[in-house]
């Protein structure tokens, strides 16, 4: 069985490396009468603008408020909105816009950027959730390594899972791949056993059996989606957020505090 342990500067790649800016849009400013703005910004369908005062941004205004007055009777200040850097990790910008519509960006010192929930739809998040699903499936990997020893694993799957991977074994054997049948588990065969073998189970954040089986199969779906351009957001929401949950309070967790390892779900 390969080891699959997971290296801090790999965990940090999906942490830190992609950013509010790999996905924000400009925002466009105004400081005309509203109803060239509205608009302005039916014909691009958006959602959000900044506002102008002597050349300064000052706040903004959201299309559903827009009336026949001028644009300065519907401003927001960003001071009652959500502004983070341009810097910010994605995952905190996902956690941010469960509780918002959207985020505003800073950029230079100055907000000029906007985040929905549309714009995760865009590559780099699809790239970056896929990412994360397989730094878990890696995790997986390494526990079992760790905790089944020999073939021990094989007890948690059923005749089918195990032929299935021993196929697998067989048509890439013939490629003259040189592997074993547990590196040809599928990822819901890996969250099985986690799943099913408590002893390893209570070293992740899955407080039981049927929760640990019902967010692999969550898992499974978000990684596939991705993988062919099906919409994430939609069907996925509530399965990003919690996997943006896992993922910061088990990377938040200090290794030195004496409780079981849980850097991944």
């Amino acid at each position: 069985m390969a080891s699959a342990r997971i290296s801090e500067s790999v965990g940090r790649v999906f942490t830190e490396n992609f950013t509010a800016r790999d996905v924000a849009e400009p925002l466009a400013s105004f400081d005309t009468l509203s109803a060239v703005v509205r608009e302005f910004m039916q014909a691009r369908d958006f959602e959000i603008i900044d506002v102008r005062k002597d050349g300064q941004i000052a706040g903004f205004i959201e299309a559903r408020s827009l009336v026949d007055s001028p644009c300065g009777q519907q401003l927001r200040r960003f001071d009652d909105a959500i502004v983070l850097d341009e810097a910010a990790p994605l995952l905190q910008v996902i956690l941010k816009l469960n509780k918002s519509s959207h985020v505003f960006i800073r950029i230079l010192g100055q907000v000029g950027g906007v985040i929905t929930r549309a714009d995760l739809q865009k590559p780099p998040v699809r790239m970056w959730l896929f990412g994360i699903i397989t730094l878990i499936e890696m995790r997986f990997a390494e526990l079992i390594e760790r905790h089944c020893p020999g073939d021990a694993w094989r007890q948690y799957l059923s005749e089918t899972r195990l032929q299935k991977a021993h196929a697998l074994l067989d048509e890439r054997s013939r490629r003259n791949q040189k592997l074993q049948v547990f590196d040809c588990l599928q990822f819901s065969d890996k969250g099985q056993i986690i799943a099913r073998n408590e002893d390893i189970r209570k070293r992740t954040i899955f407080a039981s059996r049927n929760r640990a089986e019902a967010m692999v199969k969550k898992l499974e779906k978000l990684r596939n989606n991705p993988a062919h351009a099906q919409d994430i957001v939609t069907s996925d929401w509530e399965t990003i957020v919690q996997l943006c949950e896992f993922f910061q309070s088990s990377t938040n967790e200090s290794p030195k505090s004496g409780r079981p390892e849980k850097q991944y779900p």
